[in-house]
């Protein structure tokens, strides 16, 4: 049935992405994907967000207050501006419009995925090796769900989880199937807000740096 009204913009704190992610939007898929109605809003909304120089990271929909549509998006860098929230909003929504995958009136929003961010490529997982994670399994594993601890690194086909609720005679690390996740993401910590402070001054000085470069070449 189209937005209820005007879409609202979120951005909160971002980690940067270190120097060897892809330049190119759209070369990683998706490993943790949606379903339902997130996922018909998601077919829609992947293509038209790598045409801009985007890359997708989660819709989610909430019937909380209403209908929302809440489409997390990021450059292939891991920033995401107001402005670039506006880019993609004024895009997609027409396209949304077009193809109704909604049944209801629905509020839009487009927002950057945050510090605590989800983790829905293989690149998130190893990018953040040393952070403490939650996951919800699609599936149990041995009668359990939900898991948390500090994420280890990948292993093939797997991100190990170095879980914190281990009790005696358990095994610490698990290895959990990454794209038998029904959710992953990042837990807020000390240290993950830390090193995003670290990596938004590095970003920052480098941006200035190039700018005053830029700057200087013309004079």
């Amino acid at each position: 049935m189209g937005p209820a009204r005007d879409p609202l913009f979120f951005v909160t704190g971002q980690t940067r992405m270190d120097d060897t992610t892809d330049t190119a939007a759209g070369t990683e898929r998706r490993l943790i994907a949606e379903q339902g109605t997130a996922a018909r809003v998601a077919a829609i909304a992947e293509p038209v967000l790598e045409g801009l120089g985007y890359r997708l990271v989660r819709v989610r929909v909430s019937g909380l207050a209403g209908c929302t549509v809440q489409i997390m998006a990021e450059r292939p860098d891991g920033t995401m501006t107001i402005d670039d929230c506006e880019t993609v909003s004024r895009a997609l929504s027409p396209v949304l419009d077009v193809e109704d995958p909604v049944d209801r009136a629905y509020r839009l929003e487009i927002s950057s995925p945050g510090i605590d961010r989800p983790l829905v490529r293989r690149s998130d997982f190893d990018r953040y090796a040393g952070h403490v994670i939650k996951v919800e399994m699609a599936a149990p594993i041995e009668g359990r769900r939900r898991f948390r601890g500090t994420l280890i690194g990948v292993e093939g086909d797997a991100a190990v989880v170095r879980r914190d609720d281990v009790s005696a005679g358990e095994v610490a690390d698990v290895r959990l199937a990454i794209e038998d996740m029904a959710e992953a993401r990042l837990v807020l910590t000390d240290a993950l807000v830390a090193e995003s402070l670290r990596r938004g001054k590095t970003a920052s000085a480098a941006s200035h740096n190039g700018n005053g470069e830029s700057q200087a070449s013309r004079n």
